[in-house]
């Protein structure tokens, strides 16, 4: 069972056991990790992401407790764009009621030549084969395109589609640009992905980068 778009409603991911917890003085016991879910839980979150699997027997098994004991939201695992690392997330998420498999990969120039030393082509096809693997397991797949704002934008498009059409029903981008470093550019480029709903194969996605977020918020004050 996966999450669909609903028409005028925010769905809300919380990263608190994941990206949270790497906090300096956060670090959480399995016990705290549960009651911490539970209280997402009680709150209508829509989406917990309990933890990254592969980094540790613990998280591993935080994640697979939060998956079974901890009802209502979907609940998602972290992994990297290997059959190792989704393979593991899966075990660990397929006791939910709604498990999801959020994998990710790194796009930017820097990150392609010291970090993955891989060509564009070569991110496209790992990308892609991740999402394509995740769905093999899971009917709910996201995929995040790491360091996204210092991405090249029509390369970033590029990922995007191959991505959805892989199978992808949700896509995020994670970057740390806030509204006053947009360009006119990413506003053309992005126009058929952010803010709309991307339709394919029967499927609605639904695109948000964090800076049109803050910015709308900014809109409110």
């Amino acid at each position: 069972m996966s999450i669909s778009p609903v028409e005028n409603r925010v769905l809300i991911f919380d990263t608190t056991l994941r990206d949270g917890e790497q906090s300096p003085g956060c670090s959480m016991t399995l016990p705290e990790k549960l009651r911490v879910g539970r209280a997402l839980a009680d709150l209508g979150v829509d989406i917990i992401e309990a933890g990254f699997p592969v980094a540790s027997k613990g998280d591993w098994e935080s994640v697979n407790t939060i998956a079974r004991e901890v009802h209502g939201p979907a609940i998602a695992g972290l992994a990297r764009c290997n059959a190792e690392d989704i393979d593991l997330c899966w075990k660990a998420v397929k006791d939910a009621a709604k498990p999801r498999i959020h994998v990710f990969l790194a796009t930017s120039a820097i990150h392609r030549q010291y970090k993955l030393n891989m060509a564009k082509e070569e991110i496209i096809r790992t990308a892609v084969a991740g999402v394509t693997h995740a769905r093999s397991l899971c009917d709910d797949v996201e995929f995040s395109t790491e360091d996204a704002s210092r991405t090249e934008l029509e390369f970033l498009a590029e990922v995007v589609e191959a991505v959805v059409a892989a199978g992808a029903g949700k896509v995020k981008e994670d970057g740390n640009r806030t509204p006053l470093d947009v360009k006119a550019g990413d506003v053309i480029l992005f126009g058929k992905y952010s803010g709309q709903e991307i339709k394919l194969d029967g499927e609605e996605y639904l695109i948000m980068r964090e800076d049109e977020v803050l910015a709308i918020l900014e809109s409110k004050k």
